[in-house]
């Protein structure tokens, strides 16, 4: 069969998914490195489970009729089970502690990272696989499990180069949030699954506020709301006391600011106006108000006590509200959290695709779980726990000028004479057994001037020569390919003939005249 007959596979990356190269690995391994060091410091441990766990412990995804194709990328096995790629890092760490609950210390601490999989429509910026970064502690019902992960998570945004001023870990009860339900009479404590429907509803309004923005929420919450292309959504059916109960809540941080900047006017009182400029102040307001609006609601003060908590203790560990925020905006994962619930927000500002400013937002967010385990033992196991963006978070640091500069690459030893490799190979063992990354050119030789091409696409900072004269007068010729780029832009004819960017040295001091012009 001819070669025009054979059918050649396309070289081509599955929609959805992306390749990662040299840079790109090597920034996400430090960044990584960096928070697992925080982690370890905390006293976490690290889990690694498999990438594929069984539909029915993820849970969330069941199989249809004929396949689990919510969500997930999943297959029957030979036994007719089903598996799927685990979708988070959360579900699998569920199973673990389920599985093996006699075995592991309690509370269990760990963190976890690795890829994770999505079968949803892919779209710019949105990957079907993507790394996520994951702590939790499963076992400890107590808010010092919540307010520690708040800590550690503001450690580890400063630790990878996140300084203090550039980001805000903001904090949430989900409990606030089901007491000005039960005040607004869509939640009965006694019967739960009362009001399902039009609570459902409700929330999915409030996610909806940065968006849509107060009006469109308010439409949703009553008779419904007509968008821009006509088509009409219907709404909760609440009556105008209950939505203007909600809309407390919902517009919750501006009245705070509010009552801030009023305590910081002339006509406060002095020593309010003197505690109106600590940042600790604004979270003392938040409580106050939110134990206004959850009014007699238990639940609610339960959640308004538990943020009075977690801010106590952080401020006694060092912790400015600078850094952990009291904030009633936060109402991620509505059905997924029963307690409190944290999200870290980038606060510096990037030029958008259309050159826009805007701030870059969240990087990690997580809460208190308390029903995922109870699937698998029937027992109630407390848990809370946080995720980073593994990509967010690089995006941010690249934003910032952390990461993403010139990669160094190996220092190139070149190849002069074939019968000779194994000099060459001595001195790349030489210069590898004293911590220096470097490798031997191994394509063909014949071309020098395609050595150094080879050395400049690799960006190599040095290239290491060394021919027959060289060899018999006991020397080597090391080129500053870095240097010599620069000088090969500005220089002249004679500058460049100068050549001050090669040196010759004796093989015997190869290591320290590397060493030398790496800088190091």
């Amino acid at each position: 069969m001819s070669d025009a007959k054979i059918r050649r596979p396309k070289a081509e990356t599955p929609k959805g998914f992306r390749d990662y190269f040299g840079p790109e690995v090597t920034e996400r391994k430090a960044m990584l490195d960096a928070i697992t060091g925080v982690y370890h410091r905390y006293g976490f441990d690290p889990l690694e489970t498999s990438a594929v766990e069984t539909v029915e412990a993820l849970g969330k995804f069941l199989p249809d009729v004929d396949r689990p194709n919510e969500g997930v990328f999943g297959w029957q096995d030979e036994d007719g089970d089903w598996l799927a790629l685990r979708y988070d890092l959360t579900a699998p760490l569920a199973r673990v502690a389920a599985q093996f609950r006699n075995d592991l210390p309690a509370p269990y601490r760990r963190y976890a990272m690795g890829p994770v999989w999505r079968n949803e429509k892919p779209g710019p910026g949105r990957f079907r696989q993507f790394y996520q970064c994951d702590a939790d502690t499963v076992g400890s019902g107590s808010v010092a499990a919540d307010a520690e992960i708040c800590a550690m998570l503001s450690d580890a945004l400063e630790t990878v180069g996140i300084p203090r001023g550039d980001y805000v870990v903001k904090v949430n009860n989900r409990k606030v949030l089901n007491g000005v339900m039960e005040v607004a009479g869509v939640l009965d404590p006694a019967n739960p699954d009362r009001f399902a429907h039009e609570r459902g509803i409700v929330l999915r309004a409030i996610d909806k506020i940065d968006r849509l923005g107060d009006d469109g929420v308010r439409a949703l919450l009553g008779a419904g709301r007509k968008d821009e292309s006509g088509d009409f959504t219907k709404g909760a059916g609440l009556t105008e006391h209950q939505i203007g109960t909600i809309m407390t809540f919902v517009s919750a941080n501006t009245a705070i600011d509010n009552m801030v900047f009023e305590s910081s006017q002339a006509a406060a009182p002095s020593h309010i106006r003197e505690m109106s400029h600590s940042p600790e102040f604004r979270n003392g307001v938040a409580c106050l108000y939110l134990e206004t609006i959850v009014g007699s609601s238990q639940i609610g003060l339960e959640g308004v006590q538990e943020l009075k908590q977690i801010a106590d203790l952080l401020q006694t560990q060092g912790y400015g509200a600078d850094q952990i925020r009291i904030d009633p905006g936060v109402v991620r994962g509505l059905g997924y959290y029963t307690g409190p619930v944290y999200e870290a927000e980038l606060t510096f500002e990037i030029l958008d695709e259309k050159g826009r400013k805007r701030q870059f937002g969240s990087v990690a967010g997580g809460g208190r779980y308390d029903d995922l385990v109870k699937r698998f033992t029937g027992q109630a196991v407390p848990a809370t726990g946080v995720s980073i963006g593994v990509d967010r978070l690089l995006a941010a640091l690249r934003a910032k000028g952390r990461v993403g500069g010139a990669s160094a690459g190996p220092v190139v030893v070149t190849v002069m004479d074939r019968d000779r490799m194994a000099d060459y190979m001595a001195m790349v063992a030489d210069l590898r057994n004293a911590g220096i990354r470097a490798e031997v050119y191994l394509g063909n030789p014949k071309n020098f001037g395609n050595q150094l091409k080879y050395a400049d696409k690799r960006q190599s900072p040095v290239a290491v020569i060394q021919g027959g004269n060289e060899a018999e007068k006991g020397v080597v010729i090391l080129k500053d390919l870095i240097l010599g780029a620069q000088i090969a832009q500005n220089a002249t004819l004679e500058e460049w003939k100068d050549r001050p960017a090669q040196v010759e040295v004796p093989r015997a001091d190869l290591v320290a005249a590397v060493r030398n012009m790496l800088g190091q």
